[in-house]
């Protein structure tokens, strides 16, 4: 029998100043808001989560990498790490799990320096633009990914 492992939500940095910083952009639903919503949908479906945030890119590095045994999927919104980070990006590509790449704003309609992430590569999906569902989102593709729950119908 194969032991399930929680799903790593990953956040970086800034993010912990949710429902403060640029409310117009991210809104008001503070981080954790959103890691009391994933928890519950999680619960609701029989998952665990490891809900995690830091301003520091080595300790997202080294969340991924210890996910690599520890967690069955990769829910991560790198927030400004998503524009820059190359060490980021290496260590997703060692996860062999599902990566869904999420951001509260629609980074394709943002300026310039918001719209193109380096790490969109290394994941299996991204969802922008849908504020803080789209974590609730995120966390019901990887559970569908993983066979945990059921695909929609019509899906293939």
């Amino acid at each position: 029998m194969t032991t399930r492992k929680p799903i790593l939500i990953l956040n970086g940095p800034n993010l912990n100043m949710l429902g403060i910083r640029e409310p117009h952009i991210y809104g008001s639903t503070t981080l954790e808001q959103i890691r009391q919503n994933c928890e519950a949908f999680a619960a609701a479906n029989g998952a665990a989560i490891d809900f995690r945030q830091s301003n520091h890119e080595g300790v997202l590095v080294d969340a991924i990498q210890e996910a690599r045994t520890a967690a069955d999927a990769i829910i991560f919104n790198p927030a400004g790490y998503s524009f820059t980070s190359v060490a980021l990006f290496d260590a997703l590509k060692t996860f062999e799990g599902p990566i869904v790449e999420v951001h509260i704003s629609n980074i394709h309609a943002r300026d310039e320096m918001h719209r193109h992430s380096k790490l969109s590569a290394a994941a299996k999906g991204v969802i922008c633009g849908l504020g803080p569902d789209g974590y609730i989102l995120a966390l019901q593709a990887v559970l569908q990914i993983l066979g945990r729950l059921p695909a929609r119908s019509g899906d293939a």
